[in-house]
């Protein structure tokens, strides 16, 4: 198949033609790494937890979430014979390429889920073409799934899907293990349509590209089988809808936030699998989930994130192996094939034919308690930020305090994670407070021993050491906000309040520091730190490249202090503005917040009264934006 002189970049995403071609040219670049019996795809030599051999295999069936689709929805692919060789020479114990046999918790079992899902949806294409022979190999191959454990998550799903595959072409199946691993999904929901990724998982992206991902695909398929649990799963994805809506900015990026953010593109497929589910609502149109989905895609398919050969690279917006979680590996990237799940509707489907909406009108704030947050969006600038309470839990997955314990994650300036564990530089410490015994080996927040929200305050309390407490408020606010921490010490520390990460594609052009505050301006933006309690300088960080996630090389304003054992109060206001600042409109602010910050802590305070004062002064900090420059601080 010869494309068009279009590059993906170039790709205007507007019809199902136009997504078409986008999934054809993500497909292209990688066509010479499939192995000569077509069952494996070899993208490259990086590690993951599971061997080279697995990996492979879940490069192949990852593609499987893009092209069942396209091909259910009448498209073509010429690649497609070569995908079916393999699947032949995969599942066939015989041959040298076989997917072999999983053990317990098994990587094979994630990937078998594109296989259920595709038997289900175009059988003519991945079924009928089989011989007798070959379709007992890929039923054996994908029934180990009805003999092992998997793990108490999510992959409960991909157990489910595999049997749905094959209820759809009347095999045996195991109903009884659907049900009970369907029931324990159920388990995982909050109110509001959230889900933990588990028992004490975090609430993350895991509900939108996994949990509910899977719940749209089985109310399609499932809804006169099982009506009542899919009237459950419509309701909830609806409910969760209008939370998650407040994730995406209007140039079509999103929060990065949690773990798998190098699966890019997914970040959008609950929006697809809203719209296969046929599910709409009054504020939740086919025009309003079409325009979400696609400004996402868009968004992504123009930024840096392929190699040089065409082939997706591990990162997030750029190539970077430092931000990956232990699991990914050369051809994890391409589960963000779904993200292209809209392929499988027919060309007349509503859909298709509605015009691209933009986003509704969205609230400035909201407080979303389920996955402890706060969303601030800021209409001038297409910021949105989600500030952080924190949480009671952790894991470990690679980077976790970087991933969720931030104060705040920004669509703009993103987050980072350390580089090494050597100092300021390595930490990479933006939106976070570290802590050192004085010997350049810092630590963070890891969980939370109390979080709560209250409106725009946000609190948590903490321990980096056993005889170091740490009780945390964020005011939440764009451009500005508030933090202000009471440390309780049994030793002398060190500590660093990191801001957010100034990227430097385009080099620093203004830098103003003074010893209790400091702003730094480069062609993306501005950003800075004014200490107004307990820092002893502002210096500018420049961590280690590769540290952020959205821009390769940073600096970070930031506060440092040295603390005596005993107890102290740190308070500073944090500044962040995407795009060309009104630095007239943030000198008459910052004016007011020094007649209103300088002595906000009252001498006094201890935690009898510490709740009372601060949401005074968040209050005050409210008024404040509604006099003189308008909505510049929390309103």
């Amino acid at each position: 198949m010869t494309l068009p002189n279009l590059r993906i970049q170039d790709n205007p995403l507007r019809t199902k033609e136009d997504m078409r071609l986008a999934l054809r040219q993500l497909i292209q670049p990688i066509e010479r790494y499939y192995s000569s019996g077509g069952a494996l795809l070899r993208l490259g030599d990086s590690g993951a937890s599971y061997p080279a051999a697995v990996a492979e295999m879940e490069g192949f069936s990852r593609i499987l979430w893009g092209m069942g689709p396209l091909l259910a929805g009448g498209g073509s692919e010429p690649l497609w014979d070569d995908c079916l060789k393999g699947i032949m020479n995969g599942t066939d114990p015989a041959h040298e390429e076989y997917w072999g046999q999983p053990g317990d918790y098994d990587q094979r079992f994630v990937e078998m889920a594109a296989f259920g899902f595709s038997l289900a949806i175009a059988p003519e294409h991945i079924w009928e073409p089989l011989d007798e022979r070959q379709r007992a190999n890929l039923v054996a191959w994908l029934g180990q799934i009805n003999r092992h454990p998997v793990y108490d998550c999510n992959w409960l799903f991909f157990h489910v899907l595999v049997n749905v595959g094959f209820s759809k072409l009347g095999l045996p199946h195991d109903r009884a293990g659907m049900e009970r691993n369907l029931d324990r999904l159920e388990q995982f929901a909050l109110e509001g349509g959230w889900y933990t990724d588990g028992p004490e998982g975090h609430s993350d992206y895991y509900t939108p590209f996994a949990i509910h991902y899977y719940s749209l695909l089985y109310v399609r398929l499932m809804a006169e089988e099982d009506p009542e649990r899919c009237r459950r799963f419509k309701s909830r994805a609806i409910s969760f809808a209008r939370d998650f809506i407040r994730w995406f900015a209007a140039d079509g990026s999103a929060l990065p936030y949690g773990r798998s953010l190098a699966y890019r593109f997914a970040q959008s497929a609950f929006w697809s699998a809203l719209a296969y589910a046929e599910i709409e609502a009054d504020d939740l149109s086919y025009g309003v989930v079409k325009g979400i989905a696609l400004r996402n895609l868009r968004w992504w398919l123009r930024q840096p994130i392929y190699r040089p050969d065409g082939a997706l690279s591990i990162g997030y917006r750029y190539a970077n192996l430092v931000m990956a979680e232990n699991y990914n590996a050369p051809g994890s990237p391409y589960w963000a094939m779904k993200a292209f799940l809209p392929l499988a509707l027919p060309d007349d489907h509503p859909f298709w034919q509605v015009e691209e909406l933009p986003l509704p009108a969205l609230p400035s704030r909201d407080a979303q308690h389920h996955p402890s947050l706060v969303v601030r969006r800021e209409a001038e600038t297409d910021h949105v930020v989600a500030f952080n309470a924190g949480h009671l839990s952790s894991n470990e997955h690679t980077h976790t305090s970087a991933k969720y314990e931030k104060f705040a994650y920004s669509n703009a300036f993103g987050f980072s994670v350390p580089r090494a564990e050597w100092g300021l530089a390595q930490g990479a410490f933006d939106s976070m407070l570290a802590l050192s015994e004085g010997d350049n080996l810092y630590r963070v927040r890891r969980k939370n021993e109390e979080t709560a929200i209250r409106d725009q305050v946000l609190f948590a309390r903490w321990r980096p050491w056993s005889d170091v407490e740490v009780r945390t408020w964020l005011i939440a606010g764009l451009p500005w906000h508030i933090r202000i921490h009471r440390l309780k010490t049994g030793r002398a520390l060190t500590v660093a309040e990191g801001g957010f990460a100034l990227p430097l594609e385009q080099g620093l052009t203004t830098l103003e520091q003074e010893r209790d505050r400091l702003f730094a301006t480069s062609g993306l933006g501005t950003c800075g730190m004014v200490s107004y309690r307990g820092f002893d300088t502002a210096e500018l960080v420049h961590p280690n490249a590769n540290t952020n996630l959205l821009h390769p090389r940073t600096v970070i304003p930031t506060l440092t202090a040295t603390l005596t054992p005993g107890r102290h109060w740190l308070l500073s206001a944090v500044y962040a503005c995407p795009g060309v600042e009104d630095g007239g409109a943030r000198a008459r602010v910052l004016e007011r917040m020094d007649s209103l910050l300088k002595h906000a802590v009252p001498d006094t305070a201890d935690s009898s009264d510490e709740a009372v004062w601060i949401e005074a002064l968040a209050q005050q900090l409210t008024d404040l934006s509604e006099t003189g420059d308008g909505p510049r601080y929390p309103k």
